[in-house]
């Protein structure tokens, strides 16, 4: 059966590229759907959803959409058209991949719809703003979104653009045939994820061989901020039935304004679909602050939270770990505690006493128990009564802490599945 590939294009600026799209993806076998994201001039194009088609999805008017001044609210418009639309071929089983091409306009818009299609849908942009490193990384995010640099506009058909179209129609068709379709939940691999990252590898690598010796699939996602939000992104999807966040520090850099910030949702979607959940501490004992430089350069960060008057670690000349202070800590807890409220499932908080990284344990530049023991009491103070809080005595940076980890998340799990109410 042919694939089904949806082409986002403006038809108002680049209709005959997107014809030239259209018939390469054609030629290899594949069956091509047009949605016209472009706002301009009326075009037509075969198995095409109109510019009005997508501005209707959004309940607006094509006309209203044009005449408005604000180009950004425009845009907005036809993004949450284009997305309406998509979502509605994917429930037709009409989408088995999806690509754009254009601009910084253009890619920022189909970027856009692109990051609400589902994890294992292939999805290509050949854009000309590719190699713009400030806005790269905001093109794909934390979704699986490929990108291919076109190195010129693709304004025209000549030599060269009608190269890079051809070779995105096969990148795109050949994604797709190689798909299985998006990525969902599967009993029988039973996936959980862990967060984590250097400073509790020891614990992360145990608590994934202990999941693993338990018949579990493990997934693990660095918390450096983009990590973070994949994995709460592909848990809002319902791939994992557990998961153990080792490191969910991207919530409290979020807060403080440091380098691994996540999204302002991070600890959110687990609860929201209600699988077990295993919390613990690390990276609550710092904030990321590097390169070092930033400190002589007056950088806001460094300066409004005093960071220089601090004790602070310098792991590379990319990496600085400023340490949290009693306030921040029990800040964070109570933040913590108002995320994990919210859990329609199992919960459990283990927090080690003595030291939550390896930069925060005795002897190391971030030892600070008077403000780790500010974490505790701030939570519990918020936390709904049911949610288990669990202290040990133990540092989190150990393989036997990273164990107890995986087993109380083995034992969440079975209970659920018991149809027991999780302690």
């Amino acid at each position: 059966m042919a694939k089904h590939i949806v082409l986002l294009c403006s038809l108002d600026t680049k209709p005959r590229e997107a014809d030239y799209l259209r018939e390469c993806i054609d030629a290899l076998g594949a069956t091509s759907i047009v949605i016209n994201i472009g706002y301009g001039r009326p075009a037509r194009t075969e198995r095409t959803i109109s510019a009005a088609e997508v501005a209707a999805a959004a309940s607006s008017d094509i006309d209203d959409v044009r005449s408005m001044k604000d180009t950004g609210a425009a845009s907005t418009i036809m993004m949450q058209g284009a997305i309406i639309c998509v979502q509605q071929l994917l429930l037709d089983g009409r989408c088995d991949g999806i690509v754009s091409f254009g601009g910084a306009s253009n890619t920022t818009l189909a970027t856009g719809v692109m990051k609400t299609v589902p994890a294992g849908i292939p999805k290509l942009v050949v854009s000309s703003a590719a190699g713009i490193p400030a806005y790269a990384a905001g093109y794909f995010g934390s979704r699986d979104i490929t990108i291919m640099h076109s190195v010129v506009d693709l304004a025209g058909l000549n030599d060269l653009t009608r190269t890079f179209l051809k070779q995105g129609a096969g990148a795109i068709c050949g994604m797709a045939e190689a798909s299985d379709g998006p990525v969902g939940p599967d009993a029988s691999r039973r996936l959980v994820a862990v967060s984590g990252f250097r400073f509790a590898e020891t614990c992360c690598q145990a608590t994934m061989a202990e999941l693993e010796d338990r018949d579990y699939a493990v997934i693990p996602f660095h918390a450096q901020g983009v990590g973070e939000n994949a994995m709460e992104n592909l848990l809002a999807q319902g791939l994992f039935i557990g998961v153990v966040d080792i490191v969910p520090a991207g919530l409290s850099e979020h807060m403080f304004g440091g380098n691994r910030a996540a999204r302002a949702e991070r600890l959110e979607a687990a609860g929201r679909i209600g699988i077990p959940q295993v919390i613990s501490t690390s990276g609550f004992d710092m904030i990321s602050c590097g390169p070092l430089a930033r400190r002589d350069n007056n950088d806001p960060l460094w300066t409004k939270r005093r960071l220089a008057e601090r004790v602070y670690t310098v792991p590379d000349r990319f990496r600085v770990e400023a340490r949290t202070t009693p306030e921040e800590v029990a800040e964070i807890g109570r933040a913590v505690a108002g995320k994990l409220n919210q859990a329609s499932g199992p919960v459990t908080v283990v927090v080690p006493t003595k030291g939550w990284s390896s930069l925060s344990v005795e002897g190391a530049d971030l030892y600070d128990p008077q403000a780790d023991a500010a974490l505790v009491p701030a939570m519990k103070s918020a936390l709904n009564p049911e949610i288990t809080v669990e202290e040990v005595d133990n540092a989190l940076n150990t393989k036997s802490f990273g164990r107890l980890l995986a087993r109380r998340l083995d034992e969440m799990i079975q209970d659920q599945n018991a149809g027991v109410p999780s302690a």
